[in-house]
């Protein structure tokens, strides 16, 4: 099912104050930081430079799986991973091309080895710490071993201070969101079942981030 923020966004109750842009200063503390960390970051000014920096960072010939993330529905990635001109082996047409519930869902654990895994983050604290969640645990299950490579795509509102404010993000800006897409996509309600707290990154060249100059995602 296709969705826009949009569709749900005006039923959610958030901290706007953890959702905004931050000044050039907070960007470049924490791209620093990350790097500290492990992490190689790529900066862009807009949605498609994103997109083009991923299609440019992906070698051909390799497997692709991606996490579900509003961020990379806004850059064009789903629909281009789906559609568009390339020669990546799409993990998730074939998984949701199978009809038994049970293959399927072992499709999806055996995706987590991807080659390439690109998702989204709920927040990064200015000292280089990347937050997220999930009910089931399918997009952060890749991030910290079984994947690869990740890629993890982001908007620079997700950008707060220090890692209790992320923390106070995921709780207070990315989960009434997704809870108001699992209700609008589902019917169901959605929870903070399994979460990640990613420092460091020890494999070098593993993982990247690439920050986003836009309001993006949640």
């Amino acid at each position: 099912m296709s969705q826009q923020k949009s569709d749900y966004a005006d039923d959610a109750d958030i901290d706007a104050d953890l959702d905004r842009l931050p000044e050039d200063e907070a960007i470049e503390v924490t791209v620093e930081n990350l790097e500290a960390s492990g992490f190689d970051v790529v900066v862009v000014d807009t949605a498609d430079e994103a997109l083009e920096t991923l299609r440019s960072h992906i070698p051909a010939g390799v497997s692709v799986m991606n996490g579900h993330s509003t961020t990379l529905e806004e850059i064009g990635f789903d629909d281009y991973l789906s559609e568009g001109d390339h020669d990546w082996e799409s993990l998730p047409d074939q998984i949701w091309s199978i009809d038994d519930d049970a293959e399927r869902q072992a499709a999806r654990r055996d995706s987590q080895t991807a080659d390439y895994f690109l998702g989204g983050i709920n927040a990064i604290s200015q000292t280089g710490d990347l937050v997220a969640a999930d009910l089931s645990g399918s997009r952060i299950g890749a991030y910290p071993f079984a994947a690869s490579n990740v890629v993890i795509v982001s908007g620079i509102n997700k950008i707060v201070p220090t890692l209790d404010d992320a923390l106070d993000r995921l709780e207070s800006v990315a989960y009434p969101l997704e809870n108001e897409r699992a209700k609008e996509a589902y019917g169901v309600e959605s929870m903070i079942a399994k979460q990640l707290i990613f420092r460091q990154e020890v494999e070098e060249g593993r993982t990247t981030v690439v920050l986003i100059r836009e309001q993006l995602g949640y």
